[in-house]
């Protein structure tokens, strides 16, 4: 059974860093793309980040440049976003994703309307208030 699972959420101070893991299982984690994408209350999805499994290539939102790092480890099959600086509009259900294909990753990314990666983890939240 494929299986994503999203930890490292939790309550932090602006300005704080919290890093998100999300452990893969199921499928074949190297030879896949894999995603950051977040939902706030009352707002569309937003991509956050996407990592290529092919040469290693990461894309940010605008939103996250300079403040948030995807990063990958292929022996714990586990996808990594660190994220500094944080701000009160960064609140939000934080889900990773996963697919065999990049052009689904970055369309996940663009369009927050699109699900055509194939694996989905539940999400964790994270709350960024004083």
């Amino acid at each position: 059974e494929e299986l994503l699972v999203e930890s490292g959420g939790g309550l932090v101070q602006p300005g704080g860093s919290l890093r998100l893991s999300c452990a893969a299982s199921g499928f074949p984690f190297s030879s896949h793309a894999m995603s950051w994408v977040r939902r706030a209350p009352g707002k569309e999805r937003e991509g956050v980040s996407l990592i290529s499994s092919s040469d290693g290539s990461t894309y940010y939102a605008d939103s996250v440049k300079g403040r948030f790092t995807i990063s990958s480890d292929n022996a714990k099959n586990t996808v990594y976003l660190q994220m500094n600086s944080l701000k009160p509009e960064d609140t939000a259900v934080y889900y990773c994703a996963a697919d065999a294909s990049l052009t689904r990753g970055i369309a996940t990314m663009r369009d927050p309307h699109y699900y055509g990666m194939d694996y989905w983890g539940n999400g964790t939240l994270v709350t960024v208030s004083s």
